[in-house]
């Protein structure tokens, strides 16, 4: 088995079934984002227009994405060569630390099977495997400038490390809260059906608000059956399910049978139990406002370490069979609600 099939593989645990079932349920026309999101059937079409305008490989990575969206500057003298925009920034704190730990075992799994850059460029498999993702896996870019050359070690490395940060930070930090944030829909409500009334007092819609406000609210929040469907939707996506795989859980058996390699696995998994320490010290610390205070919920989207359930903490390699399964039967209940 290739060396570097056998790293990302766990990363793309399942991937197939759940963007599959994506496709058929969730992002498909008249789906449940089309029906229950402002955009409507304009959901996914706006989604497609900003992928094309905005999305680029080497924008994916945690320091390039601070950088790019102003939340961050190169400073050689700063932690991790970054001075961030806003000091006290739990997503860029945490991120920028697991990035870190991602691309120190990268590097050392790929000293130990790439002896030099030459190595790189002359590894047959490799080379196809990253012109297949430019080429087929992003046909409409494959010509753009950005795509980042595999011509050395560090090139290699920094491929990588962004694939399974996104795979496992950053998917964590967007997806594992949505439940605890947009649960209770008046929070966030995905749709509003109807406009707020102007100052008009001619306006019966005004008059309304003024004597029943809570009706006019209702009449703008979601329906109870796009409410509930959202609701069921978030619990779904934001649950850990009881067989999912952890970053620096569980070491492939042909590392274990290499020194180097399972020494550098377990430097690994050791720093990953640093972090969680770490989160829970900042998450402590009074001076940071934004994870701690009154009516502040810590920040413990990073931490690698989660129970079964709904618990806004945790990220994983990748491991959706079961929430794919969960989709399956929300699909059916919303089916037969709608019915």
């Amino acid at each position: 088995m290739h060396p570097i099939y056998r790293l990302l593989h766990p990363h793309f645990r399942y991937t197939m079934e759940i963007n599959a079932l994506a496709r058929e349920a969730l992002i498909n026309a008249s789906g449940i984002i089309e029906s229950s999101f402002t955009p409507g059937k304009y959901s996914i079409l706006l989604s497609s227009i900003a992928y094309d305008q905005h999305w680029q490989f080497d924008l994916q990575s945690l320091p390039a994405d601070l950088i790019n969206r102003g939340m961050a500057v190169k400073d050689p003298t700063a932690p991790h060569g970054l001075k961030l925009t806003i000091e006290d920034y739990p997503y860029a704190n945490d991120g920028l630390v697991l990035w870190d730990t991602l691309k120190s075992w990268f590097t050392e799994y790929v000293d130990r099977y790439y002896p030099d850059s030459t190595s790189v460029q002359s590894d047959p498999e490799l080379q196809a495997w990253w012109e297949e993702i430019r080429t087929v896996g992003h046909a409409d870019k494959k010509d753009q400038p950005w795509w980042p050359k595999l011509k050395s070690k560090e090139d290699l490395v920094e491929v990588l490390t962004t694939i399974a940060w996104t795979t496992s930070g950053h998917h964590a930090a967007v997806n594992f809260g949505q439940f605890s944030f947009a649960g209770y829909f008046p929070n966030r409500p995905t749709i509003a059906r109807n406009n707020m009334p102007v100052e008009d007092p001619s306006d019966p819609e005004w008059e309304l608000f003024l004597e029943k406000p809570e009706v006019t609210m209702l009449k703008c929040f979601p329906s109870q059956i796009q409410a509930t469907t959202v609701m069921t939707v978030l619990d779904i996506l934001s649950n850990h399910s009881p067989d999912e795989e952890y970053l620096g859980e569980t070491a492939e058996p042909a590392w274990e049978e290499d020194p180097l390699v399972k020494a550098a696995f377990e430097k690994f998994r050791g720093k990953l139990i640093e972090l969680e320490g770490l989160i829970d010290e900042r998450n402590a610390d009074r001076t940071r406002r934004n994870r701690n205070g009154a009516g502040i919920v810590p920040y413990e989207l990073l931490k690698p370490a989660s129970e079964p359930g709904v618990t806004a903490k945790e990220f994983l390699i990748a491991s959706l069979f079961e929430t794919a399964l969960w989709i399956r039967m929300c699909v059916s209940m919303i089916a037969a609600c709608n019915r």
